[in-house]
């Protein structure tokens, strides 16, 4: 793990350097809206720490995994689908679909994400 990576986008997000839509900072962690939303609900909650994928970031053994899924539950009840129900997705790698090597929950929610859809 290294504090951050100079060519990665997020890293850039932390530091202030490229533009996002915040929606919350923690001590931590920083969480802001898909620039590309799959869901009416869709925010991404990343460490402030560079960490390329969910794998490496659970090894580090710092925590920030928990970290993580906790600023995901407080992100979903301020975007009021909580109750409801969200999904909290890791793409790691990318034969699943990670195209951005800075580990990233993404919180999903607002419709029907029930599996199988139907």
């Amino acid at each position: 793990m290294t504090t951050s990576e100079p060519d990665c986008l997020f890293c850039k997000i932390v530091a202030g350097e490229v533009p996002a839509e915040i929606v919350r900072e923690g001590g931590s962690t920083v969480a802001f809206r898909d620039i590309n939303p799959q869901a009416p609900t869709h925010v991404l909650v990343i460490p402030r720490d560079h960490y390329p994928d969910a794998g490496a970031a659970g090894r580090a053994g710092v925590g920030i995994m928990d970290e993580i899924a906790r600023e995901a539950h407080e992100v979903a009840e301020a975007e009021g689908i909580a109750a409801s129900g969200y999904r909290l997705v890791f793409n790691t790698g990318p034969g699943a679909g990670q195209t951005v090597f800075h580990v990233h929950g993404h919180v999903l929610g607002g419709r029907g994400l029930e599996w199988p859809p139907g």
